[in-house]
């Protein structure tokens, strides 16, 4: 069972302040880019927690808006899988 990211967005109220965002970047934002980065450097310690999964490949599209990380599996049995974890930042709330 995973976390969707409308269950993250409807967690908390909207806030409706008129205060200026300190975040003037979303499309992608750098947070977004350094955690799509992070995820694409930690590859092999990310393997050492997938049982009986080999990571073959991993993919990234940092410049698009949400960026994009795939990655690319063989289970124990030889059968490929494909994970894609898409980067959100959802906007301030200030």
């Amino acid at each position: 069972m995973g976390i969707s990211p409308d269950s993250l967005v409807l967690r908390h109220p909207p806030v409706t302040r008129n205060l200026p965002m300190k975040t003037t970047s979303y499309n992608p934002s750098p947070l977004e880019v350094d955690f799509a980065n992070a995820l694409f450097i930690l590859q092999k310690d990310i393997q050492k927690h997938l049982q009986d999964n080999r990571v073959v490949n991993v993919e990234s599209n940092i410049k698009r808006d949400n960026p994009m990380i795939k990655f690319s599996l063989l289970d124990k049995d030889g059968d490929p899988h494909e994970i894609v974890v898409r980067i959100v930042q959802i906007p301030d709330k200030f």
